[in-house]
């Protein structure tokens, strides 16, 4: 129950402030450009195989969901940073992060609960693309079932980059450095599959495995693989883990 209650506290101090929908109006606008792009290809490519005399139709989810699916997930190394920042840095900027540390609630609920916040607000902002592929419904036929497994897997992966920057944001009390540097290390996360483009061996087989890239190109494919969502939920895992040894040192130092 503490969980939910700080939970909905931090859901209105995001909307209380101009964040919650600057970051909503940013990933729309984005993402509907995004949208606008594939489905306009999509148009003409089908047109010049009707007009070569091609009888099989292009994918839709091939060539405008997966896309899109895609250039979300790079939206989100964005989107991300902006909403963790504030969690625990504005806390500590204001002093009310000693309040925090000695009420009664148990470090687990404060840190649950604030991610959690963190996480509906990433789920709502997703919620607006739906919009978008509403759209290939009413004017085509795509399979929703690719479509939902690359929704699972923008979800999952936000949830993992919603940990580390939750992590992060307990290690400042100034939210432009939690911000820069939570970007920066999902930024590294990101790119780290680049790695084994031009090394094979053991180490860099693993450096590549820690990318958050490589694990969501499947969910893209509409192809759901445990070991990709085991690696997501471990990162979350690992990820509030720290949130909670971070949390400790606070506490003694309070």
């Amino acid at each position: 129950m503490n969980t939910f209650t700080i939970a909905r506290k931090e859901l209105s101090s995001y909307f209380r402030s101009p964040i919650a929908y600057g970051v909503m109006c940013f990933f729309a606008l984005i993402t509907g450009f995004f949208f606008y792009s594939a489905v306009r290809f999509f148009l003409q490519q089908s047109l010049q195989s009707t007009m070569m005399g091609q009888s099989v139709p292009l994918n839709v989810n091939e060539w405008v969901v997966r896309n899109v699916l895609s250039n979300m997930s790079v939206v989100g190394l964005f989107i991300i940073p902006m909403i963790t920042m504030r969690l625990f840095a504005e806390e500590k900027r204001t002093g009310t992060i000693e309040l925090l540390v000695t009420s009664p609630l148990r470090d687990f609920e404060i840190i649950l609960g604030k991610w959690l916040a963190a996480f509906i607000l990433y789920l709502a902002i997703l919620g607006i693309s739906v919009l978008n592929m509403l759209v290939l419904f009413a004017y085509g036929n795509p399979d929703w079932r690719p479509m939902a497994v690359g929704y699972l897997g923008l979800i999952l992966q936000g949830g993992c980059l919603l940990a580390i920057g939750t992590f992060i944001s307990t290690a400042t009390r100034n939210q432009i450095v939690a911000g820069v540097a939570t970007f920066g290390v999902c930024l590294l996360l990101w790119v780290l599959d680049w790695v084994s483009s031009f090394e094979s061996s053991k180490l860099f087989s693993v450096i590549s495995y820690l990318s958050v890239t490589s694990h969501f190109e499947s969910f893209a494919r509409g192809v759901l693989d445990t070991k990709d969502a085991i690696y997501y939920l471990s990162m979350i895992v690992f990820g509030l883990f720290m949130t909670a040894r971070s949390m400790e040192s606070i506490r003694w130092r309070a």
